[in-house]
């Protein structure tokens, strides 16, 4: 009975030893970041943004321009105005401010959205190219580079490049 439970402590303590040998034990990382900004979509979608939020900053931009240009209307004619014509350029300067502040409160929304939804497409596209080098590879695990509470990683396991390689080579940039 005694060797019996010494064999079974035995197998039991040995049964983890086994187990491991069949999950491979390779593992990699990448830098999705610099998956983003290197890629060819990447870059494109990179362009797209920052024409939107050029755009965006231009209108705003000129819409301060002419806030300006009314307040210094106001301030060289305050002399020579009524006070009924004070109070009404005092009015639309106001509400010219208000539509502007409201202007880039919609337009920051519009750029956010716009760039989470360039990532999450970038993502669907991103992520079918590395599974399949995962699977290519036999690695049992990729970790986000620096998402990943890694402190330190060899660049042996980096395959950022190779995934890099194979996104401009999957698809077109738009």
């Amino acid at each position: 009975m005694k060797k019996f439970l010494v064999s079974m402590a035995m197998a039991a303590l040995a049964a983890p030893l086994f187990a491991q040998t069949t999950v491979p034990a390779r593992l990699a990382v990448i830098d999705v970041q610099k998956v983003l900004t290197t890629s060819t979509q990447g870059k494109a979608a990179y362009e797209r943004l920052k024409k939107l939020q050029d755009d965006r900053v231009a209108k705003m931009q000129k819409m301060d321009e002419e806030v300006k240009s009314m307040a210094n209307d106001l301030t060289t004619k305050k002399l020579s105005l009524s006070e009924e014509k004070q109070a009404e350029m005092a009015k639309a300067i106001q509400e010219k401010q208000t539509a502007m502040q409201r202007y880039a409160q919609d337009a920051d929304k519009e750029v956010t959205d716009a760039r989470d939804k360039a990532l999450q497409e970038l993502d669907g596209k991103i992520k079918p190219i590395i599974d399949g080098i995962g699977k290519e590879m036999g690695l049992a695990v990729i970790f986000n580079k620096f998402e990943s509470g890694l402190i330190y990683a060899s660049d042996a396991i980096d395959i950022t490049e190779t995934v890099i390689k194979r996104f401009n080579e999957s698809t077109p940039a738009k």
